[in-house]
Order: structure tokens, then sequence, then C-alpha cells
């Protein structure tokens, strides 16, 4: 359940389409993020219940300093970041650097040249002396520009977005973002660590609604750009948390036996009773699990820093 930037439409309409006619259906957690799923995630965010994003602006506001004294970096160097967002957590330990001296340029990369601009603006005015270099576009486009350059980098992976990806996609991600770094270059990134299954199951299905609410936003999103027709009161939703597998796993649940038909798709969608929509994975992770991922991807870990109530870390890998 974490900020990803909005899809266009045709991408929408196209993973639309396979995603409910496909055996298993499913709708991808990417299209969460509408201006109205923006607003929900803002409330869901500020929820007693969902602690990820607390913790990690705990530890980037009280260990920077930490994070900074671990790096091997004696010169210049780069703060390099992956789907920056606002940049509100970053904040903190972009200042932090600057505090005690650090000689860095950050370079925030994001496929939207709009969230770029708000977030050059939102950085400069809290840090108007910030060496920064924003890039718009891929982020693997970006890297092989960043490889050729000698100067080392620190890779910025926040939010917990990992978790989002399947194994073997966080898998794949991970190596190639390890193939588009330097050796000795380091990758700090966010992770929701496995904890009392309450606690989880608490935070991605809410007493007061909020997170069914988000995922209900996605059938909204193909009632108004797909020209559908779905009773929405016609879905549920649902969620679970498996201590055994470490994922959240949410759907969407057919409440009856049910059709709807998009006119932008062409298309009439059919539902048994209880069918389910699968919308998103969420990874909860041991320290065991963080260390094989990381040297299956070619890094080692360093250091994992935690929030006071061991929720979530920040792990700094170096290649």
């Amino acid at each position: 359940m974490d900020k990803a930037t909005e899809i266009p439409v045709n991408s929408f309409a196209a993973d639309v389409l396979k995603g409910l006619t496909d055996e298993k259906k499913h709708l991808s957690s990417k299209y969460f993020y509408d201006d109205n799923g923006s607003r929900i995630f803002m409330e869901i965010m500020k929820m007693p219940e969902y602690y990820p994003t607390g913790c990690e602006f705990e530890i980037l506001s009280q260990q920077s300093g930490n994070i900074l004294n671990e790096l091997p970096f004696n010169e210049r160097f780069n703060i390099v970041e992956f789907g920056s967002g606002d940049g509100v957590k970053t904040k903190q330990l972009l200042s932090t650097f600057m505090e005690k001296g650090a000689d860095f340029t950050y370079v925030p990369i994001d496929i939207s040249q709009e969230a770029i601009d708000a977030l050059e603006k939102n950085i400069t005015s809290v840090l108007p002396n910030i060496k920064m270099k924003p890039k718009t576009g891929d982020y693997f486009k970006v890297l092989e520009t960043l490889s050729k350059d000698t100067t080392p980098n620190l890779f910025l992976f926040l939010g917990g977005n990992i978790g989002n990806y399947l194994r073997q996609d966080a898998l794949g991600l991970l190596r190639k973002f390890n193939a588009g770094m330097k050796k000795g270059d380091m990758l700090l990134m966010g992770m929701d660590l496995k904890k009392n299954p309450h606690i989880i199951q608490k935070a991605y299905d809410d007493a007061q609604g909020i997170t069914k609410a988000f995922n209900m936003n996605l059938l909204s999103r193909i009632n108004n750009e797909l020209d559908a027709d779905i009773k929405l009161d016609q879905f549920d939703f649902y969620s679970n948390y498996s201590p055994k597998t470490g994922e959240v796993n949410s759907y969407l649940v057919s409440l009856k036996q049910q059709h709807f038909h998009s006119m932008v798709l062409d298309t009439t969608f059919h539902f048994e009773k209880d069918e389910l929509i699968w919308t998103e994975l969420s990874q909860k992770y041991s320290f065991e699990d963080i260390d094989i991922l990381a040297n299956e991807a070619g890094f080692t870990v360093t250091k994992n820093f935690m929030d006071c109530k061991y929720y979530f870390t920040d792990s700094l890998w170096v290649k």
C-alpha cells in the first residue's frame, strides 16, 4: 500500500482488460493512485493502525546521522532516489546530511515531470542550498547514464515499495538495480518487518473502512475512465496476513453472480458469487529473508536501521 506514480489511461485500459479476463482475476495496485485514490491514501497514512509511514519517518528523522556514518564515501557522492514521491521522509535524511557537511548531489528520479517539479519545489523550500539534479524518465535509462560517471552513489528505494512485488519480480528488479550500479555503491531500502499478526492485519484492514474505500476506488476508476456500469455495493473488500509466508494479500469480493460492461473496452465481464479480484501484495520480511534477498540480488547487507518498535527497517546494502 505504497504510493506509486499514476499510469496513463491506455495502460490502465489494457491491464484492466487482461486482469479481469484472466482465470484468476486481478487489478494492479499501481492503479490505486488517481486523484481520489491519492486523497484516500493520505487518510490511510494518518490512521493510527497504519504504522509503516510513521516508522520510516522516525528512522530517517533520528538515524540519518548513523546512516551517513556507515557510508564508505570519502568524497563527493550522489543520493539517487527511485520513486521519490513528495519527499517528506527524504527531507529528513537530506537535512541531516547537509547539517553534517556531507558533499552530495540529490538526484530524484520519476517518470512524471509534474511529480519532479512538485518535489523540487518542496525540497528547495526547506533546503534552499541543496545541490539537486532531478531526472525525469525510466529508472534504468537514468541508471545507464549514472554508471558512466565515477561519482559514487547512495541509492534510495524507500517506503516499503519492494514489498509490493512478487518475490521473483522483486529479485528481478533488484538485480537490474545492481547491474546499473558500480562496485561500492550503496542501496538504502525501506522494508516492513514480520511482527505480531494482529498489528499487520489491522494496518491493512482498518475498522473505519478507509482501506476498503482505497481498494473500491479501483472499481470507481473503471466506471469513470472506461465507461463501465459496475454496481459498487455488489463488491466487498477482504485482506489477509499470513505469518507463515509474510504476505498481506488484498482482494475485492463479488457478493453475487453478476456482470458489468465497459463501453471503452467493448467487453462484458462476468463474476461468480464470492469470486475474488486480487489487488495488492504487501510482503513482510524477517532479517533472514532480507539477507537472502540481498545476497541473491548481488548485494551484502551492511546494517539494518530500525524504529523504536522494531516494526520497520531501512536496510543498507552494498554492491
